[in-house]
């Protein structure tokens, strides 16, 4: 290539074409915005609201959105050495027990008033649902004791009453069954799971007695012991219960 080839490339447009092609994205120079002037020069007409500023519907609480919003907002806290993040009402309320912790009066009243007011909606809560049960237990049990006596049948309780164990002691409630038709689908297949892991155990063990010196046979039977002590803790209270009614069931039909 010729210095003049070059230096021919390095010129500009030729002057016969246009400085300025009209395109996607390059509208013609007489219809651009001109700078320092506005696109709408008029403005939003007086009275127009934006959507953000919309009214609520009757049906929107609003408020309490952002209320709840703003109290678990994650925030970075100082914890000794470390920047954490917890949400605001959090902060809020160590901040309070700091102060109260310090001896300030009013932040001492203010956070005993917190202590006790959760405190007392727990002990109601609680009471509430320990009542529900005792009832729904009592009510059941009579029920099944009515059928019994009389022959009739029904749909089975769920949760079951001899399921639901109340320590009245300590007031604590567990639920040593299913609650539904889903559940009771799976309790009663790890139930037949547990059969069959108790099956097999036996036989680990009659091995293990005649090979007493495979250590393979006797890891084989411990690990066992351990899967099948977790069913146990699982389902044990079902599966007993389920057994003395299929136990009762059998009696009354032989006599």
């Amino acid at each position: 290539m010729s210095p003049h080839d070059r230096s021919s490339k390095l010129k500009g447009p030729d002057e016969h074409e246009p400085a300025y092609k009209v395109g996607y994205g390059k509208p013609p120079v007489e219809t651009r915005f001109k700078k320092g002037q506005s696109g709408n020069p008029e403005g939003r007409p007086t009275g127009a609201r934006s959507k953000s500023s919309s009214v609520p519907a009757l049906n929107e609480e609003r408020m309490k959105t952002v209320i709840l919003e703003e109290a678990y907002r994650m925030v970075g806290v100082r914890e000794g050495d470390r920047l954490i993040e917890i949400p605001v009402i959090q902060a809020v309320i160590r901040s309070i027990a700091a102060n109260a912790a310090k001896g300030h009066q009013r932040s001492q009243q203010l956070f005993g008033e917190l202590v006790q007011s959760v405190e007392k909606e727990n002990r109601e809560l609680h009471e509430k649902y320990l009542e529900t049960a005792i009832d729904y237990k009592n009510d059941w049990e009579r029920e099944l004791i009515r059928r019994e006596r009389t022959g009739d049948t029904g749909p089975e309780p769920l949760p079951h009453p001899d399921d639901i164990v109340l320590n009245m002691s300590t007031g604590a409630i567990e639920i040593r069954g299913p609650m539904t038709k889903e559940e009771k689908v799976r309790w009663d297949h790890a139930r037949e799971i547990l059969a069959d892991h108790n099956e097999l155990i036996e036989a680990f063990e009659e091995m293990t007695e005649k090979r007493p010196k495979d250590k393979r046979l006797r890891k084989a039977l411990e690990r066992h012991r351990k899967i099948g002590a977790r069913l146990v803790e699982s389902v044990s209270h079902y599966a007993a219960r389920l057994d003395e009614e299929e136990r009762k069931r059998e009696a009354f039909s032989s006599d």
